[in-house]
């Protein structure tokens, strides 16, 4: 499942064709570039409508510092890739730049062009490593990561700091109370608050981004190695398989229908005392939620290999078909220059490192913290570059994970999916 469609779920950001003062907003098709008055140009930037409350800053500072306005151009997830699919196909497009989820760059690299140029060593010193290697295909960069998000990890800061709570764990395992640095300790935490009508934590079998993040740290590769081979039945993935499936018994029943949406709302209506989750949506607890004020926040916990997450980015990039590239490539860079604006927005996110820690420090921004330090994790590695990556996730992983949560048998479960797999990518 993409970070996007994850995102859409729970979070009310952006709308159907959103007005931007000083600057061109359109729905529909949009229409071919154009050269504006005083000497500024237009171009047409095909978001999908939740990403385009992340770039509204940046089109308004764009046209002041560059001259170019913006018009956007605005569709639902579910209808982007085909509509993608369609123009780049035809080699005609009615879009400048294009926000990209990163599961498709795969599909569409060679439609795109390569924008070297704004990868400059002090804007890679400045995105985090993770991207800078899924932005370069073929050895050009051919798209800039425009917000990125990751899994850390949210607990119940008040249940922590309970005082009998605190007595009654140190009591029982022998050490102090506190946010899980190691997996032992939040198996051990998840099993202490499993009672009362409440959860430890809780496991998502509706998705497989939790269990990935556990496969990098154990030392991954996830699903598929640098040669393409399939590699979901090794070590790595049946102890991150065992492991994930071994905590369903701190969690609540029926996990293998508990998507993101669900485990949102079981923490923020009380349920659970800890999860794991995208970091964006510590800023999207309602304000009469039960725990509103009560949150604290750690970085995705390591493993043998490291901390490790799968991160969520999009990617702004610009096609060879536009006949409209130096105010395209103009409004790339601005997006970079500006990035820390996003974090104004409904969604709150940045890609560059400075951004975030730019705000880290500010009250209501406790997630930014860990969310660095997990992005910048040792074993912290984007999805695999395959044009399959969607289809594997939809018929294989997450039936996979379901089944397995459900108890079936993980090294069966994982022999069948390879099987699955190789069929897909052969």
């Amino acid at each position: 499942m993409s970070t996007r469609k994850t995102i859409n779920r729970f979070a009310t950001i952006g709308g159907i064709c959103t007005a931007v003062a000083l600057v061109a907003t359109g729905c529909g098709a949009g229409g071919p570039s154009a050269t504006g008055s005083a000497g500024t140009s237009t171009v047409n930037v095909l978001v999908e409508a939740g990403g385009h409350a992340e770039l509204t800053g940046v089109a308004v500072q764009c046209k002041k510092d560059a001259g170019v306005d913006v018009n956007f151009v605005e569709l639902p997830y579910d209808g982007m890739f085909n509509r993608l699919s369609s123009e780049f196909s035809s080699g005609a497009v009615s879009f400048d730049v294009a926000a990209l989820d990163s599961v498709w760059l795969p599909s569409f690299k060679d439609a795109l062009q390569p924008i070297d140029e704004i990868f400059t060593d002090e804007a890679k010193k400045d995105i985090f490593p993770a991207l800078v290697k899924e932005a370069n295909v073929d050895g050009h960069f051919i798209g800039l990561p425009a917000w990125t998000n990751a899994e850390i990890i949210l607990y119940r800061k008040d249940l922590f700091e309970d005082a009998k709570n605190k007595a009654d764990f140190q009591a029982k395992y022998g050490y102090e109370l506190a946010a899980p640095t190691t997996w032992k300790q939040y198996q051990d935490i998840s099993e202490f608050f499993t009672k009362d009508g409440m959860y430890g934590t809780d496991v998502k079998g509706g998705v497989e981004t939790e269990w990935l993040a556990h496969v990098l740290q154990a030392g991954g590769p996830m699903i598929l190695d640098e040669n393409n081979k399939v590699v979901i039945d090794n070590a790595a993935h049946k102890e991150a398989l065992d492991f994930y499936v071994s905590l369903t018994k701190s969690a609540p029943s029926g996990a293998a229908q508990v998507d993101w949406a669900a485990a949102q709302n079981l923490f923020n209506q009380g349920k659970t005392a800890m999860t794991r989750f995208w970091a964006h949506a510590y800023r999207q607890i309602p304000k009469d939620a039960p725990v509103a004020g009560k949150v604290g926040t750690a970085p995705m916990i390591a493993g043998s290999a490291g901390i490790g997450g799968v991160p969520g980015p999009w990617y702004l990039t610009v096609p060879k078909a536009t006949k409209n590239t130096d105010a395209a490539k103009k409004f790339v860079q601005c997006a970079y220059d500006h990035n820390s604006m996003g974090i104004e927005s409904s969604l709150g996110l940045a890609s560059r490192i400075s951004a975030f820690e730019k705000y880290q420090d500010k009250e209501g921004y406790e997630s930014f913290g860990p969310l660095i330090e997990t992005l910048n994790g040792e074993a912290t590695a984007t999805r695999p570059a395959t044009d399959k990556w969607q289809q594997i996730v939809d018929t294989v992983l997450v039936p996979m994970l379901q089944k397995a949560v459900a108890g079936g048998d993980s090294a069966t479960l994982l022999a069948d999916a390879k099987k699955q797999i190789e069929e897909l990518v052969k």
